[in-house]
C-alpha cells in the first residue's frame, strides 16, 4: 500500500504514469470506445481499465499524480461530438473542472474530429478506459514535468 494514491489507481496505471516522461499522452477514453484494438497500437501496448470510475473521477485522480504538460498550448484534448460538432458536452465541461481544480487553473484545450481521435489515441503511451456513459468522453492529457514537490 501506498499512501496518498487515490484509490482506484492500481499497480498497472502506476507503472504506466510513472513510465511516461514530459511529452507522453495517455488516451483516457469512455466504455464505448475500442480500447482493446486502440491499446495494442500504442507505444506501450497497454489497456488499463477502471471499473465504476466516470470519466471527471478518474481524470481528476490521474492529474493527482500527474502533470498537465505546461509547456503547449492545450495539454487537454477531447474526441468532437459526431452530432452537435463544437459544442462543449456536459462531460467535456466536468473534466475541464477537473483539471482546473487538479491544475490551479484553467487548462487550454483541443479537439479532435472523432475519426483523427482513433488515430492520436494510437501514438499515446497508454489507454485507460473508465465506465463513462455519456457519449464522447474521450480525452488525451500531455503529461507535464514535475518539479519540486
Amino acid at each position: 500500500m501506498l499512501k496518498h494514491v487515490p484509490a482506484f489507481i492500481d499497480a498497472d496505471l502506476l507503472w504506466v504514469l510513472a513510465a511516461m516522461g514530459h511529452g507522453d499522452e495517455l488516451a483516457v477514453v469512455d466504455r464505448n470506445f475500442p480500447a482493446q484494438s486502440v491499446a495494442l497500437a500504442t507505444q506501450s501496448g497497454k489497456l488499463i481499465t477502471l471499473g465504476g470510475m466516470d470519466a471527471p473521477a478518474s481524470i481528476g485522480g490521474i492529474l493527482e499524480l500527474m502533470p498537465l504538460d505546461s509547456f503547449v498550448d492545450a495539454p487537454l484534448s477531447w474526441m468532437d461530438s459526431s452530432v452537435e460538432p463544437g459544442v462543449v458536452l456536459p462531460v467535456h465541461a466536468d473534466v475541464l473542472e477537473a483539471c482546473r481544480r487538479a491544475e490551479g487553473h484553467d487548462v487550454p484545450h483541443a479537439v479532435i474530429e472523432r475519426h483523427q481521435f482513433y488515430a492520436a489515441a494510437k501514438k499515446c503511451f497508454a489507454v485507460v478506459q473508465n465506465s463513462e456513459n455519456r457519449p464522447y468522453g474521450c480525452f488525451i492529457l500531455k503529461k507535464g514535468v514535475v518539479y519540486d514537490v
